[in-house]
């Protein structure tokens, strides 16, 4: 019911984009009505609902449907904010010519018609376009509010076919190693250098499947982690669906092991499922629950939390029994999939919270809508006293496009002072 609700909001809103869009790429570029402005705006219609169709066909078992209406969606974003920013430059460009006199293609008066005999004559009937005073018929003259329009619908298109074709390589391509070194003031000093592989949003589904889990594991192993974090989102599909494209996290290879929280996806996908099949897999799940790792002589807490979207499923987070009755002098790491979590987890004292979600934006300017819902887009910050630091993500949702915000695998190394 949420994926229909959710298709039936975006149905909504595409429909409006697709008459704006209809009207700058259609209407606004055709002279009149004719064979052209019909076929433009039957082909408007099938996109837009391409996009409801992609949203839920692919979910269904209808995959086939993701790469084209998933791809036309990052289309139409782009052609929407290209025009949309060459709304002003238009405007200004058609005041100035308004003011300027029509030029028409009639440079002298032509020469009145001539009509020649009906009878046995080989010749035909000469009709002139010229009007009364040997002006230009007005359906020939330049039409310089089309010409603009035609001018901006071009350089919309080249800029999103550009925008997208990039974006397309860069979501597609292996995913960035970042380094991070994190100071956690009550680390104690025997356990410093502990080294995290931290991977979030790998969203395995219609597009994406093994391989690219494959990839993911065998970079993580590279780099000889001490242990794993993977912080939600890791599907978009039953067990059923993809047990076999999650098959290769079998594979992970860390000191003190691999971890896994839920992400809002699961909760979409079967989560219970899912967390059978991670831990058959040999990751163990931290479902608002906390453990010890011993490195070096030292420890420190590491604990996980249930996403935000658990409560809707009677599975929420529950931040009092993964930390109420821990040793508060420890320092104390905490997986939790949305950076939103930081406020519940800055009141439990936590040290570091490791997250996802945002994917980093994943289509810029899109960044600017996902800041205005979560605390950080990306990368490290303090909040309310705790240290927190969120991934771009490894794979996608929607769209497999990245724009600004390439995917990512962390490697997350804790110093104390």
């Amino acid at each position: 019911m949420l994926i229909l609700g959710f298709a039936a909001t975006m149905a909504i809103v595409t429909g409006l984009i697709h008459v704006y869009l209809w009207r700058r790429l259609v209407r606004s570029t055709t002279a009149r009505r004719g064979r052209a402005r019909r076929i433009g705006g039957f082909a408007v219609l099938g996109l837009a609902l391409l996009v409801p169709a992609s949203l839920v066909g692919s979910n269904a078992g209808a995959t086939w449907l993701a790469w084209p209406g998933y791809l036309w969606l990052a289309a139409m974003f782009y052609l929407l904010v290209t025009l949309a920013i060459l709304e002003l430059p238009v405007l200004v460009a058609q005041l100035v010519l308004r003011r300027r006199p029509v030029v028409t293609a009639a440079a002298a008066p032509l020469p009145a018609p001539v009509t020649a005999s009906t009878s046995d004559s080989p010749e035909q009937t000469l009709v002139s376009a010229a009007g009364a005073d040997g002006s230009l018929d007005p359906d020939h003259r330049l039409d310089r509010r089309t010409l603009l329009r035609r001018g901006a619908a071009i350089a919309a298109g080249l800029v999103t076919v550009g925008t997208t074709g990039y974006g397309v390589h860069t979501a597609l391509g292996p995913p960035v190693v970042k380094n991070v070194r994190i100071p956690l003031p009550k680390l104690d000093r025997r356990a410093d250098g502990l080294r995290i592989a931290l991977v979030s949003d790998i969203h395995l589904g219609p597009i994406l499947g093994r391989a690219h889990t494959e990839r993911i594991v065998s970079t993580i192993n590279r780099l000889g982690p001490d242990l794993v974090a993977v912080v939600g989102d890791l599907v978009d599909g039953t067990v059923a669906e993809l047990g076999s494209a999650a098959a290769p996290l079998a594979g992970l290879q860390a000191r003190y092991g691999s971890y896994f929280v839920t992400g809002n996806h699961e909760y979409f996908s079967g989560y219970a499922e899912w967390v059978d099949e991670v831990r058959r897999l040999g990751l163990r799940p931290l479902q608002n629950e906390r453990l010890e790792i011993r490195h070096g002589g030292g420890a420190l807490d590491l604990a996980g939390v249930n996403d935000v979207t658990g409560r809707y499923y009677g599975d929420g987070p529950d931040f009092a029994r993964a930390l109420g009755d821990r040793d508060p002098a420890k320092a104390v790491v905490l997986l939790a999939h949305q950076p939103v979590q930081i406020h519940d987890a800055a009141r439990y004292g936590v040290d570091l919270q490791l997250s996802g979600h945002t994917h980093g934006g994943q289509m810029y300017p899109f960044h600017y809508v996902v800041a205005l819902q979560q605390p950080i887009l990306s990368g490290l910050a303090t909040i309310d006293g705790t240290a927190v630091y969120v991934t771009n993500g490894a794979g996608f949702w929607g769209p497999p496009v990245r724009v600004g915000a390439p995917p990512e695998i962390t490697l997350v190394e804790l110093r104390s002072p």
